[in-house]
């Protein structure tokens, strides 16, 4: 069974993808590889925030709701 890798981890390795292109150090080949890697990791993290966001909005309205009962 694969490890899930949390947010938190997945922010910190497009951090460094992100460092390692702003750097310049890399080989062209290497760089094209972090930069589809990072867009994977941008994927996906913008797909848990957009969960994360709905949840608390739906957190936020059900609270709302049981506040004007």
């Amino acid at each position: 069974m694969a490890k899930k890798i949390t947010f938190e981890k997945k922010l910190e390795e497009l951090e460094n993808i992100v460092k390692s292109l702003e750097s310049g150090e890399a080989t062209l080949d290497e760089s094209l590889k972090n930069f589809g890697a990072g867009v994977e990791l941008y994927k996906d993290c913008k797909k848990y925030l957009d969960e994360v966001e709905s949840k608390v909005s739906q957190l936020t309205k059900d609270l709302e709701e049981k506040e004007l009962e």
